[in-house]
């Protein structure tokens, strides 16, 4: 992974990620969980509005809003899956107020750069890495259509 595309936000979250002994990563990604920002009104309830992960194995949805090239990512995850609470969290926070060039240049392994690859199973890691994607993806498109 190149630091040099890694934002500035992403990068101090995986050194912190880093920095802990393993058991504590899981701690940390659970703080992360408690986090995660409740979806705005006009998508809160709809998940119509939204993209659901199939990549998670529970109900998880994100959406992205691109205005005048800021991007603002949302996503819901149910409390009772608090580690895929914990990654959308992470990714939330760390794309929420970047340039949709920025979004882009994330590098796609950033989930398993984190530290977490032995501690969660591949496929929460596989959920987190969907997210990620769809996200781009979503920039992507809504970036298009200015």
């Amino acid at each position: 992974m190149s630091d040099s595309t890694l934002p500035p936000v992403l990068a101090e979250i995986r050194e912190e990620f880093l920095e802990l002994e393993e058991p504590e990563r899981l701690q940390l990604l659970l703080e992360f969980s408690h986090g995660l920002p409740e979806m705005p009104a006009e998508y809160a309830g709809r998940p119509e509005a939204c993209e659901r992960v199939v990549e998670c194995q529970s109900p998880v949805f994100i959406v992205v809003d691109v205005v005048d090239d800021i991007v603002t990512m949302h996503a819901s995850a149910p409390p009772e899956a608090p580690t895929t609470r914990g990654f959308a969290s992470i990714l939330v926070q760390g794309i929420s107020g970047l340039s949709s060039e920025s979004v882009l240049a994330i590098p796609d392994d950033y989930p398993q750069s984190i530290g977490l690859t032995r501690a969660v199973s591949p496929l929460r890691i596989a959920g987190m890495t969907g997210m990620l994607l769809r996200a781009k993806r979503q920039v992507r498109e809504k970036s298009a259509r200015r």
